[in-house]
C-alpha cells in the first residue's frame, strides 16, 4: 500500500514538471496568431511556407500567414497575411519566402523600404516579392558551371573547345 502512495506521488510530480515544460515552450516559441490588419503578396511559387506561418521583419515575428491560394489566370499563388498593427509598412517593402536554416522551416520575410511617406493600407498588396530558391536549382547551376568552365548556356565569352578537326599549330 505504502509502495502504491509513492509511485501515485512520483506520477504527478512528472505531470506537473510536463506540463511546466510544455507552457514554457508554448510560449517561448511565439505560435500565437498575430491579429491586425491583412496584405497580400503574389509569388510565382510561394514553396515550403503555410497556413499559420510567421511573417517576420528582421527577425522578429510581426505577423501570421492567413492563406495561399492560386490565381487561375496567372497561376501564381497569392499569399494573404495580417501583420500587427503597430507595424506601418512602406509601399516599397518587399516580401521574401525564406528557410530559418538549411534543415529550418520557411517563413515570410519582409524588409522594409524607405518609403516611410505612403504606408500599404489595409487589405493592400506588397508589389515587390521574391521567391524562394530551390535547392535542386542551385545543385543544378553549380554542376553545369562545373561541367561547362562556369559559362551560362549562350555566353558569347565562354571558352569554345578545341575543334578535333583543326589542324595543330606548327612547331617552330
Amino acid at each position: 500500500m505504502n509502495r502504491n502512495i509513492v509511485e501515485t506521488v512520483m506520477g504527478a510530480v512528472v505531470l506537473i514538471i510536463a506540463g511546466v515544460f510544455l507552457v514554457f515552450a508554448y510560449r517561448s516559441a511565439q505560435i500565437n496568431t498575430v491579429s491586425g490588419y491583412e496584405v497580400t503578396a503574389t509569388f510565382n511559387h510561394a514553396e515550403g511556407i503555410h497556413t499559420g506561418g510567421d511573417v517576420r521583419i528582421s527577425g522578429i515575428k510581426v505577423g501570421t500567414i492567413l492563406s495561399e491560394t492560386l490565381d487561375p489566370k496567372t497561376f501564381q499563388a497569392n499569399v494573404r497575411m495580417s501583420i500587427d498593427n503597430a507595424i506601418k509598412l512602406p509601399s516599397d517593402t518587399v516580401a521574401m519566402i525564406t528557410a530559418s536554416g538549411l534543415l529550418g522551416d520557411n517563413f515570410m520575410a519582409l524588409v522594409p523600404g524607405a518609403d516611410d511617406d505612403h504606408p500599404i493600407p489595409p487589405n493592400g498588396k506588397i508589389v515587390h516579392a521574391q521567391s524562394p530558391t530551390s535547392i535542386m536549382d542551385l545543385f543544378s547551376q553549380a554542376a553545369f558551371s562545373m561541367t561547362n568552365g562556369g559559362a551560362k548556356p549562350g555566353d558569347p565569352n565562354a571558352a569554345k573547345p578545341a575543334d578535333p578537326n583543326a589542324a595543330a599549330p606548327a612547331k617552330p
